[in-house]
């Protein structure tokens, strides 16, 4: 007997229908095909056991699955419970009159409890998209896969509870969410908090500037000036996600595992890996590819802690994706594409020692050193980070007051009032939303400058060594700093205050 049941495949962060064919006949032998892993070939023993377990078996016959299309390698264990139930539908143990319109996922336990899968919610949008009347899956994915709407979604517990859907008409629990009232219900305000921060009035002014425009930022600084407490704040300052945006985001996170009873994630990603990290875990790849770290960061931040002590071939992997805001794995057989729009926050010591320029330190380090500790930063990526600032350390009357700075409440309304001025702006660009996305022919429309503001630049980058490379840059960051005073042109007062902003640019530094 002929049995055809559904389960998909995530490729990148799309998925793939699969199409389960059992076939039962007279024989024996269990020959699965259709470019399955070593997880999937491995899936007759746990069925084998989870059937055995709650009584039924697998039929001592000649049992041909294929899973089409046969040219799409399928990988995983989330194909134990399609795979299961399509062997009891064909060999006649369980009735299975409309098994194939619905869509099952999920792994297996020898017991025959169901376990979560990955990309649950990619899954759902690809079923709702071709018509199924519903999605089976574990109970722990349910909540996230209930986010796409408009299809039955059913999470359950074992494989006892989908044989006797089938088989008896039992029915099952739906899982149902109002996606926007979950969406609006965990928009909480992040943890973390601008007025905990004491002193630094200016960095904290530099970093609204960058939440503003939404341009990268890197931090010089000694041990114990606050670059990692600052750096945890922005998510607090950036404008809260559209809906849109929290369906991207929770699309890439599910694709690794990473939401499950979450259910729709509603806060900006903030990701801050460990400078041992390999260039595979920070972009994406590997045999069966998977989303990387500037990915898991896309419509969020991307924390880089002590820049320089990553090693050169990670960050130099990340300039292609932090140019085209998205990242591509290419292999023999196949493209990947993953999204990587992200803000990105670095930070470092000054010197090897930690302490250049610091008057009060004994701590120095040669020029060699100097030398090899800065030159692992390549002056290309430095292209693509808009604002360089010092954070020097706080003094400590500042640290003993008890007045609290500005609340990350009031700067986040500056900043979404300022993207809302861009959003304007760029509404019928298709790849530009903000300032820091503009090209050089969108930055000469955009960023125009009066003949005193002109010789000002002029002026500054001839006295202060700045290089070619941040004279766009100084234009990108004038743009935001007008955008915040709700200024149409740009004038010398936004020119001189984002010229502070390239301290890397200046002669005895690179």
């Amino acid at each position: 007997m002929l049995t055809k049941i559904f389960g998909s495949a995530v490729f990148g962060v799309e998925a793939t229908t699969v199409t389960v064919e059992v076939n039962v006949d007279k024989g024996i032998g269990y020959h699965l095909v259709g470019l399955p892993d070593n997880a999937i070939k491995e899936s007759n023993y746990r069925i084998a056991a989870a059937l055995k377990n709650n009584g039924y078996k697998i039929p001592g016959k000649k049992i041909t699955i294929n899973m089409a299309p046969a040219d799409l390698r399928k990988e995983g264990s989330a194909y134990d419970l399609t795979l299961a139930i399509g062997i009891l539908a064909a060999s006649g143990q369980i009735a299975s009159p409309n098994i194939d319109t619905y869509l099952i996922m999920g792994e297996l336990s020898l017991d025959g409890s169901v376990q979560p899968i990955k990309g649950a919610l990619p899954i759902a949008i690809k079923a709702q998209q071709e018509g199924f009347k519903g999605f089976i899956l574990p109970k722990d994915n349910a909540k996230e896969a209930a986010i796409v709407g408009k299809m039955e979604v059913f999470g359950v517990e074992s494989i006892k509870e989908v044989i006797n859907f089938f088989d008896t008409d039992e029915p099952l629990e739906q899982t149902v969410i109002d996606t926007r009232e979950e969406f609006y219900k965990k928009l909480d305000f992040p943890d973390f908090d601008f007025s905990d921060v004491r002193g630094q009035e200016s960095i904290k002014r530099c970093m609204e500037i960058a939440a503003a425009g939404g341009h990268n930022i890197i931090l010089i600084g000694p041990p114990g000036a606050g670059k990692t407490m600052l750096a945890k704040r922005l998510p607090s300052i950036l404008p809260p996600m559209t809906l849109h945006e929290a369906l991207e985001t929770t699309k890439i996170h599910s694709v690794v595992g990473k939401v499950k009873d979450m259910g729709l994630m509603s806060q900006r990603p903030f990701r801050s890996p460990h400078h041992t990290i390999s260039d595979v875990a920070l972009v994406g790849g590997g045999t069966y590819p998977q989303p990387g770290e500037i990915s898991m960061a896309h419509n969020g931040v991307l924390f880089l802690d002590e820049l320089p002590e990553f090693k050169r071939t990670v960050l130099e992997v990340m300039r292609q994706p932090l140019e085209d805001r998205e990242v591509t794995i290419s292999r023999a057989k196949f493209t990947v594409t993953y999204p990587s729009s992200f803000m990105l926050v670095a930070s470092m010591n000054p010197s090897p020692g930690g302490y250049f320029n610091d008057p009060d330190s004994q701590v120095t380090s040669s020029p060699a050193e100097m030398q090899r500790y800065l030159g692992k930063i390549s002056g290309p990526l430095l292209d693509r980070i808009d604002i360089h600032i010092e954070v020097t350390p706080v003094p400590f009357e500042k640290l003993s007051e008890d007045r609290k700075g500005e609340s990350s409440v009031a700067i986040r309304k500056r900043v979404t009032a300022a993207r809302q001025i861009q959003g304007k702006r760029f509404s019928e660009l298709e790849k530009v939303h903000y300032n820091a996305q503009m090209n050089t022919k969108q930055i000469r429309e955009y960023c125009r400058l009066d003949q005193p503001s002109l010789e000002l630049l002029k002026n500054a980058m001839e006295r202060l060594n700045l290089s070619a490379r941040a004279y766009d840059r100084i234009l990108k960051v004038a743009r935001t700093i007008a955008d915040l005073a709700n200024m149409e042109k740009i004038n010398g007062d936004h020119i001189s205050e984002a010229i502070q902003y390239r301290s890397l640019d200046r002669e005895g530094w690179l």
